[in-house]
């Protein structure tokens, strides 16, 4: 029986840690949240590997190392409006709960939708809002936000998730092809709106009206 608080502390020392992530809340955080319950039982044992690992409806978990990397960027603090686009398992919500003061999170596909609540309540997070919507188009009710994740590649940065950042807002959202993206930070500050490339990445399509045709 694998013991799994031993995996993820082992996770977070090599993948994490051991790889540059810094931000002690987000190392916390990745500690804490048990990753195998957001997959399927038969990939419990990979769930701490440093791989994505297939979920319902042809989807993704990503990659733990990725996970860690985007939230760092959005430097939270614990005070914060997040907005998730692409809930997915649902475990990067769940990170994000342990980080902002509210969650707010998108997917288009329900079945998907349904599941990651149902794991998130199970988990005891309540302040995570999962809605099924076209989530290119953000949450405008809710905004502004002081960080949007997006977690599927776009061909280019959706504006309306740009018009949704606060004033000192960051975004993170992997920018490209549908075959490999750019992780680009987009932060609205007093001068506009700065963007910075982090790196290479590959993620599932990001569907939707600013995003690529099902």
């Amino acid at each position: 029986m694998i013991n799994f608080q031993k995996a993820r502390d082992r996770m977070v020392e090599t993948q994490l840690a051991g790889r540059g992530i810094s931000d002690q809340r987000v190392l916390d955080a990745m500690r804490k949240v048990p990753r195998h319950f957001f997959v399927d039982e038969a990939l419990q044992e990979q769930a701490y590997s440093d791989h994505p690992l297939p979920i319902a409806d042809k989807q993704t978990i990503s990659q733990p190392y990725i996970v860690a990397l985007m939230t760092e960027k959005l430097e939270l603090q614990g005070h914060e409006k997040v907005l998730e686009i692409g809930t997915g398992s649902g475990y990067q919500a769940a990170i994000l709960a342990e980080l902002a003061q509210r969650v707010f999170s998108i997917e288009r596909l329900p079945g998907l939708a349904y599941r990651a609540n149902q794991a998130l309540r199970k988990l005891g997070y309540t302040n995570v809002i999962v809605r099924v919507s076209d989530g290119t188009l953000g949450w405008p009710d809710e905004a502004p936000f002081d960080g949007i994740i997006v977690t599927a590649g776009a061909p280019k940065v959706p504006q309306p998730l740009v018009d949704q950042l606060a004033m000192g807002g960051r975004l993170v959202v992997p920018v490209g092809d549908r075959l490999s993206q750019s992780l680009m930070l987009v932060e609205h500050v007093p001068e506009g709106i700065r963007r910075t490339d982090l790196g290479g990445v590959r993620f599932v399509d990001l569907v939707g009206k600013w995003g690529w045709e099902e």
